[in-house]
């Protein structure tokens, strides 16, 4: 089968989550047809498996400008602006709609297994940039096509490729074994077989972000509950306690992501949950019970706890873009552009200049990761970055360079900024004057008097860095 001439092609969309969904919008602003691949059953089917968690970012901060464009004609109105959606709000009230007015744009079932060039792996030069790109895709009913696109936009996020518990970014020993007492998401409390699972049960929790706060903040409500009797949180971090480990707080331009920190540290505080510090997982063993019994990399063997929820963050998949020539950062696997304003290693918090198809765009002219894929390994995206990149990309894509260049967007600043946001690096920290971003691993309570060598600002969560 030829290809017709590029400029009669679609732009293949991957992901009918939100920003794959307000790319679409956002190309036939430009009179671009869209075409999304949607490798779930709904649009938004990655959003839908987080229904039950609250976002904390507001309506007005969620909703794309030329999606509601799009949404108008129908009679659609935005929820309070000043109100706070769930994921299934998201999912039902925002993201379902849009598919709707989309139509056959939007195909659902539909996972990509392949990109490339037409006739052109990734090793040939010959013409290639003025072959049309070729999509492969399985369909769930067991049917295969190959599409044709002018440009590719993958936003498919990282949903679907957690981080494990391993301190070494690699799987601990045992984890999979222990997979029937191991989760990589916020559980949903709500829900009675759930709750039953982790109702008087000792959990630990792996992780330093939004979703590890959260789940501290369910587990220390279901403690405080009638039934939640004798439930207990182990949270594991992989550095230290300090000032900003809980996030921005009160200062935190989000209210509710500063809130999440908080509640997070409530937890603790309570004595809902311990907090285990300077501890990198190296193996998930069973005890003779068969609850789980964490050994770190440093030999520490913590008590056995019944369940493990790992939130260690995201990395994108990469396997259905090898045949592309892309730009990426080999420790973020983010574009080489936008890799440096994003890298933890460098900022623990603030926020990345707005950027777009500059910042975004590869070595392959036409193909651009955009959304939650586009920072790679790094995390603290928000929609409104993604917004703002599928505005960028999709003006490009037209050859409107001015509005591709311009920026349409402010976003907030979580209040708290350091540095060094990833690792503890007791020498550098010293060199630099820091020097108190690395306490000994230790088993702390906050608001309980400090172990016998630690640092006051350890004890009274102020120190200077990032967890």
């Amino acid at each position: 089968m030829n290809a017709p001439p590029t400029t009669e092609l679609p732009v293949v969309v991957i992901g009918a989550g939100p920003v794959g969904l307000a790319a679409a919008a956002h190309l036939l602003d430009h009179g671009i047809e869209p075409l999304v691949l949607e490798a779930g059953p709904t649009a938004g089917a990655a959003v839908r498996e987080w229904s039950h968690v609250r976002l904390f970012s507001t309506w007005g901060e969620v909703v794309d400008p030329a999606a509601e464009k799009l949404l108008a004609p129908t009679g659609w109105t935005r929820p309070d602006p000043a109100t706070y959606p769930s994921g299934g709000d998201w999912a039902e009230q925002y993201l379902q709609p849009i598919a709707d007015v989309l139509g056959d744009r939007v195909r659902t079932g539909a996972t990509v297994t392949g990109v490339s060039r037409t006739g052109r792996d990734r090793i040939v030069d010959a013409d290639r940039e003025a072959q049309p790109f070729v999509v492969h895709v399985a369909y769930a009913d067991g049917r295969e096509e190959r599409l044709f696109a002018r440009s590719v936009i993958d936003a498919s996020g990282t949903w679907t490729t957690p981080g494990p518990a391993g301190g070494s970014g690699l799987p601990a020993l045992g984890e999979k074994a222990a997979a029937d007492r191991v989760t990589y998401r916020v559980p949903d409390l709500k829900d009675p077989v759930v709750r039953a699972r982790y109702a008087g049960k000792r959990t630990a929790v792996i992780g330093s972000g939004a979703s590890a706060f959260t789940a501290l903040a369910y587990l220390a409500d279901l403690a405080r509950s009638d039934n939640g009797a004798g439930t207990k949180g182990v949270w594991i971090l992989r550095r230290g306690i300090s000032g900003s480990t809980f996030g921005g707080g009160e200062a935190d331009q989000l209210p509710a992501r500063g809130a999440l920190g908080l509640a997070a540290k409530a937890a603790v505080d309570e004595g809902h949950a311990d907090a285990v510090t300077g501890f990198r997982t190296e193996a998930v063993e069973r005890d003779a019970d068969g609850r789980l019994v964490l050994a770190g990399e440093d030999g520490r063997r913590l008590d056995a706890v019944d369940e493990l929820i790992v939130l260690t963050g995201f990395r994108p998949d990469l396997s259905f873009l090898d045949e592309l020539r892309l730009g990426l950062d080999e420790r973020l696997q983010a574009p080489v552009e936008l890799a440096p304003l994003i890298d933890p290693n460098q900022h623990s918090c603030g926020t990345v200049y707005p950027h777009g198809h500059r910042e975004l765009s590869h070595p392959e002219p036409g193909v651009y990761l955009v959304g939650m894929k586009s920072y790679g390994r790094a995390p603290t995206f928000l929609a409104m970055t993604g917004y703002e990149q599928v505005r960028s990309v999709a003006a490009a894509i037209a050859g409107d360079l001015d509005a591709a260049d311009r920026v349409e967007l402010t976003l907030p600043e979580t209040g708290v900024c350091g540095g060094a946001g990833l690792f503890d690096a007791p020498g550098a920290q010293e060199a630099d004057g820091g020097g108190c971003c690395a306490p000994a691993p230790q088993l702390v309570r906050i608001g309980a008097p400090a172990p016998a060598g630690a640092g006051a600002e350890q004890a009274s969560a102020g120190g200077c860095c990032g967890s």
